[in-house]
C-alpha cells in the first residue's frame, strides 16, 4: 500500500469516529447547541424524562426562531437517535434512576467547537515563550545525561535568583500586555475544557470492562479467578498505559495534595483579579476558571463511581454464585422436562393443563393488639391568665437578645463561606469570625442545626467556641469539630439543573 493510500485509510477511519460524524451532519449546529445548553460545561447527568422535555422545548424554540433544519420527532425519539450515534449514553445513577450523559465523543466535538468559537491569535509572544518553556522543562526531565540535567537546573536557578535580586533591589516590574494575557487565558481555558472528555473516556472504558465481565461470568467458559485477574490487569493498564488514565491519576494525585489545591486556587484568584482580566474574560469564562477544582472533582467522582460498579459486579458474583445451587437448579429443570415428556406421551396434541405462575398467597388474620383507653382523651387543666401589669418591662432588643438563634443571618454567613475561594477550615473558625450579635451561645445551636440540615459530618476531635453573652461576658464551649466542605465539591443533595 502506498503512503497516500495508507494516509487515506487513516483519514477515513477518523471520519468514521462518532466525533466527526456528529460535526459532519447537516444538523450539527442544532445538536451542538442543545448539548451545550442542556449539559453545560460539566456534563452533569440529567434524568431521562427531564432531558426529553428540554430537547422538545429547545427544538420548538429554534423552529420559532426560523431554523428549518431541526431534528424531527419527540424528545425521546431524538435522544434514542443520539444514543445510536454514540453521542449520548443512558445509565443508572446511585439512586437507581435513569439518567443521560454525554459520551467522550460528544464532549470532544463540543470542545472543538468551543475552541473554534474563541478568539485567539495565530502567533504571539506568549505562545513562543510557552513552547520554549515546555521544551526546556521536558528536556530537563527526560535528558538521560546527569551532567546535562544538572547544568539545566543550575541555569534555571541562576536565572530565577537574578530576577529575584533585581526585583528586591527595586528594578522595574514589567507588566503583562493585553495580548499576552489574552493568549494565556485562551490556552488555560483550552486545557481546562479538555478535562471532561478525558474523564468521560476513562468512565466509558470502565463501563466496557464491566459489560465484558458480565458476559464472561454468564458464559461460564472461564474460571471466575481468571476473569478477576483479567479485570485487575486491564484496570491497571487503563490507568498507566493510556493518556486518559494518566490524566485521571494526575488529577487524583492533585486532589490528594491539599497544598497543591490551595496553590491552584490562589493562582486562579490572582489571575482573575488581574486588572486586564475584566476586559478579556466573559462572565462564563470567569465562572469556568473558578470552577476548575470542582470540574476535576466531578470527573473523578464519576470515574470512581463507574469503577465501584465494576467492583460491585465482581463482589456480587463471588458472593451470590453457588455452584451446588446451580447444579441443583439444572437437575430440577431436567426432572421437569422428563415429567413434561411423560405427560405429553399420555395425552393428546391439544391437551392443556393450567399451571399457576406463582404459588397462592397465604393470608393470616391480624388481631388488634391495643384497645381504646378513655384516660388517653382527658383534657389538660386550663391555663390561668396572668395579670399583664405584673409583667416586667422589657425592650424589643432585650427580647431579641434572649431569643433563639438567628437562622436567616447564620444561613447567609454559611452560604458566603461555602462559596468563598478561601473558606474557613471549620464551623468553629467561622463562628469566631462572626460579629458579636451572632456569637451568642444559642447561635452555636443554630450553626449545628444548619450543619446537620446540610448533612455535614463531625469529627472525633473537638474545638472551642468562644461565645459572647448579651451582658458582655464570655463563655467557651467544647463542641465536636465540624469541617466545612470544600467549596468546589458538589454535595450529594445537589442536582444539576
Amino acid at each position: 500500500m502506498s503512503e497516500t493510500a495508507g494516509e487515506l485509510a487513516r483519514v477515513k477511519g477518523a471520519f468514521d469516529q462518532p466525533t466527526l460524524t456528529l460535526l459532519h451532519q447537516r444538523q450539527a449546529p442544532v445538536v451542538i447547541t442543545i448539548f451545550r445548553t442542556a449539559f453545560g460545561r460539566t456534563n452533569n447527568p440529567i434524568p431521562t424524562a427531564r432531558l426529553h422535555t428540554q430537547v422538545e422545548e429547545h427544538v420548538a424554540e429554534m423552529r420559532r426562531a426560523g431554523e428549518q433544519d431541526v431534528p424531527a420527532g419527540t424528545g425521546r425519539e431524538i435522544c434514542q437517535r443520539w444514543m445510536r450515534g454514540q453521542w449520548l449514553v443512558r445509565s443508572l445513577d446511585e439512586a437507581g434512576h435513569e439518567v443521560y450523559a454525554l459520551t467522550s465523543h460528544a464532549q470532544q466535538a463540543l470542545e472543538l467547537v468551543k475552541n473554534l468559537a474563541r478568539d485567539r491569535a495565530t502567533l504571539s509572544e506568549h505562545r513562543v515563550a510557552t513552547i520554549l518553556s515546555t521544551v526546556r522543562r521536558f528536556n530537563s526531565e527526560a535528558n538521560p545525561d546527569r551532567t546535562a540535567r544538572v547544568t539545566i537546573l543550575n541555569d534555571e536557578i541562576a536565572r530565577l535568583r537574578a530576577e529575584r535580586d533585581r526585583l528586591v533591589d527595586g528594578g522595574d516590574l514589567a507588566g503583562a500586555t493585553e495580548d499576552y494575557m489574552l493568549e494565556g487565558f485562551t490556552e488555560l481555558l483550552s486545557l481546562i475544557s479538555a478535562l471532561p472528555s478525558d474523564f468521560a473516556r476513562v468512565e466509558e472504558r470502565f463501563a466496557t470492562i464491566r459489560t465484558e465481565i458480565l458476559a464472561a461470568f454468564r458464559a461460564e467458559d472461564r474460571p471466575a479467578g481468571e476473569v478477576i485477574d483479567d479485570y485487575l490487569a486491564r484496570a491497571d493498564a487503563l490507568m498507566t498505559a493510556t493518556h486518559e488514565g494518566r490524566a485521571f491519576e494526575g488529577a487524583f494525585a492533585l486532589l490528594r495534595d491539599d497544598g497543591l489545591v490551595t496553590r491552584l486556587r490562589e493562582d486562579l484568584t490572582d489571575l482573575l483579579e488581574h486588572p486586564l482580566s475584566d476586559r478579556i474574560l466573559s462572565d462564563a469564562e470567569r465562572a469556568e476558571l473558578r470552577g476548575t477544582v470542582r470540574l476535576v472533582r466531578d470527573g473523578l467522582d464519576r470515574v470512581l463511581a463507574q469503577r465501584s460498579r465494576v467492583t460491585a459486579t465482581l463482589k456480587e458474583y463471588i458472593v451470590s454464585h453457588d455452584g451446588a445451587r446451580d447444579r441443583e437448579l439444572e437437575q430440577t429443570l431436567r426432572q421437569v422436562e422428563s415429567e413434561l415428556m411423560t405427560w405429553m406421551a399420555r395425552t393428546g396434541p391439544r391437551a392443556t393443563h393450567d399451571v399457576p405462575l406463582l404459588p397462592a398467597r397465604a393470608s393470616v388474620e391480624h388481631l388488634r393488639e391495643r384497645f381504646h383507653d378513655p384516660a388517653d382523651d382527658v383534657l389538660p387543666e386550663r391555663i390561668g391568665r396572668p395579670d399583664p401589669d405584673l409583667a416586667p418591662q422589657v425592650s424589643l432588643s432585650e427580647l431579641v437578645a434572649q431569643g433563639g438563634p438567628k437562622l436567616a443571618a447564620l444561613r447567609e454567613r454559611l452560604d458566603a463561606a461555602t462559596t468563598s475561594l478561601l473558606p474557613a477550615a471549620s464551623l468553629g473558625a467561622l463562628f469566631d469570625e462572626l460579629e458579636p450579635s451572632l456569637r451568642r451561645p444559642v447561635e452555636i445551636f443554630g450553626l449545628l442545626h444548619l450543619a446537620a440540615e446540610r448533612e455535614w459530618r463531625t469529627e472525633d476531635a473537638t474545638e472551642a467556641y468562644v461565645a459572647l453573652r448579651p451582658d458582655g461576658t464570655r463563655r467557651a464551649f467544647t463542641v465536636p469539630r465540624t469541617p466545612l466542605p470544600d467549596p468546589d465539591r458538589r454535595t450529594e443533595t445537589e442536582h444539576p439543573a
